[in-house]
Parts: structure tokens; C-alpha cells; sequence
């Protein structure tokens, strides 16, 4: 089985109007996977760190410099067509605006709305420790 190893970024930030914790979910606007919901992510490089891969695929895929602060979890998942390995890396933004270059939509999610979307299986198993820290 083909394997894919990603990082996936868990983009944290408190909403100034409301106080409350949100992490950005975006759609995917491309693949076998269109349409489903999912942390933003990318492929890692050969000799990248995954904390190295989010910062740079969230700078091409959205415009926008973050920090990896931590590591919150590592998923494993059996995809049909591929084996998924994600990285979850809490993330905060530095500068820029999240604009979608490659994403079909985007949502700021709150601990409330968190199971709103139709998340993708695998991302569907690090909601709770995004729940942690909502």
C-alpha cells in the first residue's frame, strides 16, 4: 500500500470578539477527497522536520507564516488507495491572512461547532485532543 506521511496544522486562535479558543478547518478543493473537511496539511519533504513542512506548506497553500508550537498528536490511517501518517502540529499565526490558494472553503470552529463540518476519518481522530485545547 502507497504510504503518505503529512504535517497537518492545528491553527489556534482566540477569537477577539467572543474570547473563545477556535482552530481553522478548511475543505479540500481537490482529489478523491474533495469536499471533505480536514486541518490544513502537506506533504513532508525528504530531510524536513514535520514542524519545518507545516510552516512551509501553510505559507504556499495559505499565504500566511505561522509557528509550530508543539506537536499534539500523531495519526495513522488506512485511506483505501494509501496509508496516511499525519503529524498534528499546534500552530499560531505569525502574519498574513489565510487566503485560500487551493482550498474550496474555510471555517474558524469553536469547541461548540468543532463536529459542524464533515470532517475526513482521519482527521476525525485528533478532534479530541482539539477539544483539549478549545
Amino acid at each position: 500500500m502507497k504510504k503518505i506521511t503529512v504535517s497537518g496544522a492545528v491553527i489556534l486562535r482566540t477569537n477577539p470578539e467572543t474570547g473563545k479558543n477556535e482552530i481553522f478547518a478548511t475543505q479540500r478543493g481537490y482529489g478523491e477527497l474533495k469536499d471533505g473537511w480536514e486541518i490544513p496539511r502537506g506533504k513532508l519533504e525528504e530531510g524536513e522536520s514535520p514542524e519545518e513542512c507545516i510552516v512551509r506548506e501553510i505559507q504556499e497553500e495559505l499565504d500566511t507564516r505561522v509557528r509550530a508550537e508543539k506537536l499534539l498528536g500523531l495519526v495513522e490511517y488506512d485511506y483505501p488507495a494509501f496509508h496516511l501518517t499525519m503529524y498534528c502540529i499546534l500552530c499560531t499565526v505569525l502574519s498574513g491572512q489565510l487566503r485560500l490558494l487551493e482550498h474550496e472553503s474555510a471555517r474558524w470552529l469553536t469547541k461548540e461547532n468543532l463536529y459542524s463540518v464533515d470532517w475526513l476519518p482521519a482527521d476525525r481522530l485528533i478532534l479530541k485532543k482539539i477539544e483539549e485545547i478549545l
